[in-house]
């Protein structure tokens, strides 16, 4: 298993639409870059965010997750409350190949802010919009960049396929158009 280049990576995309939409340079004219780098790529935030609100005084439970706990945001710039969360989705939409995995990893940027990001892994053949949870570690509210670099993709391929891919088991996240809350 191998971590995979820019080429890879530009001839997956442009080829086999493994990243839509691509974008085949690192952007970062005034923004927090996005777009192909050496090994991975650095994915945008969406302008749709769900922010974790405790107005209702609820338990966060992942097998009988409420809605309630969420509100619902759109905007250019979200904020995320002190130690609080949130949940987005990618510009980009992907297509993984059945012999590859990926780790996804919150950018340096808002690492340096106490923002942490975290993404599991796209299994192989899972395909969507990639929800992405955003947690503000500090005391002060966060801001978040719609439309801007967010988080870095790791491609790794494999010497060989999977027997079972994600699409093989019916992954209940294939195949995902928004923000998607946990389900059992």
């Amino acid at each position: 298993m191998g971590l995979k280049p820019d080429h890879w990576i530009r001839k997956m995309a442009l080829e086999h639409k493994m990243i839509e939409p691509y974008v085949d340079t690192q952007e970062r004219k005034g923004v927090i870059s996005y777009g192909v780098s050496s090994y991975g790529y650095d994915l945008r935030v969406a302008d749709e965010f769900k922010i974790f609100t405790n107005v209702f005084g609820a338990i966060v439970d992942p097998k009988h997750f409420d809605p309630k706990s969420m509100v619902d945001f759109s905007g250019e710039v979200c904020i995320v409350p002190p130690n609080s969360f949130a949940l987005a989705r990618s510009v980009e939409y992907f297509r993984i190949p059945r012999n590859v995995l990926t780790v996804c990893l919150g950018k340096s940027t808002y690492a340096r802010c106490g923002i942490i990001v975290n993404v599991t892994p796209f299994e192989p053949e899972w395909e969507g919009y990639v929800t992405l949870e955003i947690s503000n570690t500090t005391p002060l509210p966060a801001k978040i960049y719609a439309n801007e670099g967010l988080a870095q993709v790791l491609f790794f391929e494999a010497d060989e396929p999977c027997d079972v891919s994600y699409a093989d088991k019916k992954g209940k996240y294939q195949k995902q158009q928004s923000i998607m809350l946990p389900k059992l």
